[in-house]
């Protein structure tokens, strides 16, 4: 029964990672731009154009329905006559992989990069998500996400981020913002942690309460929530290299 539902999956893999028919897709920066701006450890969100993509889009209510890990030179160099793999992802059908930048430059991009964390905690988030390569994704979150692609529902944003997170708890089985989240929390960064008021410990304040931080269990996570995170700084790959309205071309 599992290798059938193995099966099944990977065909179901193959039809939701097709691109959508129709349809504009402006990349938000030129790739040398994108390239320039990018450092290790940045989270690059994109605007997918698969048929899983507008899925994701419709129960986040986000433009973002992808997460990508940049991971620089973590793998070496790459071998004559192919492109360095610098973006980390958990891919429908092929799982955790390395992939050349060039695969989303033509696309709608957002980089989010983590504030205050030291070169080596930068390493460690990386080396944990490189540790998860050939993983293979969660077939759980991806039968629940057809059944939403056959007839869309009306779902509640109570109940949309609940419905990206039956997945199968497998620990060899990721997808793509619960991969990136893991890397994150292994250096206890936070990303949009729960906020709980306790009571005071101040005996001289009965009715003081104070905030502290709960982490977040990683499959609650998706690709938005590293765009509205308070510990992410939004990177602009034009304005990182220096942006001169006066070089800009109008047409009247």
């Amino acid at each position: 029964m599992t290798s059938l539902l193995e099966a099944i999956g990977l065909r179901l893999a193959r039809y939701l990672s097709k691109p959508r028919e129709g349809g504009v897709h402006v990349a938000s920066s030129r790739p040398e731009l994108l390239a320039a701006a990018l450092r290790k450890g940045d989270v690059l969100l994109i605007e997918g154009t698969s048929r899983v993509s507008v899925v994701i889009r419709h129960l986040t209510q986000s433009t973002w329905s992808h997460a990508a890990l940049f991971i620089g030179d973590a793998l070496g160099p790459p071998q004559a006559g192919e492109e360095a793999r610098v973006l980390l992802e958990a891919d429908v059908s092929e799982g955790v992989r390395a992939v050349p930048l060039s695969r989303y430059s033509g696309l709608h991009t957002r980089i989010c990069r983590p504030v205050g964390l030291s070169p080596d905690e930068i390493d460690a988030v990386v080396a944990y998500a490189v540790s998860r390569l050939g993983y293979t994704y969660d077939l759980k979150n991806l039968f629940d996400l057809a059944r939403y692609l056959i007839r869309t529902p009306p779902v509640s944003n109570r109940w949309r981020r609940r419905i990206l997170t039956f997945g199968s708890g497998d620990p060899t089985r990721a997808i793509c913002s619960s991969l990136i989240a893991q890397a994150f929390q292994s250096v206890r960064y936070p990303i949009l942690p729960e906020v709980v008021f306790e009571h005071s410990n101040d005996p001289a304040c009965t009715d003081c309460y104070e905030e502290t931080l709960r982490i977040r269990h990683h499959s609650l996570f998706i690709p938005r929530d590293f765009d509205v995170s308070p510990y992410f700084q939004i990177i602009k790959p034009a304005v990182e290299q220096g942006f001169d309205r006066s070089k800009l071309s109008w047409t009247d």
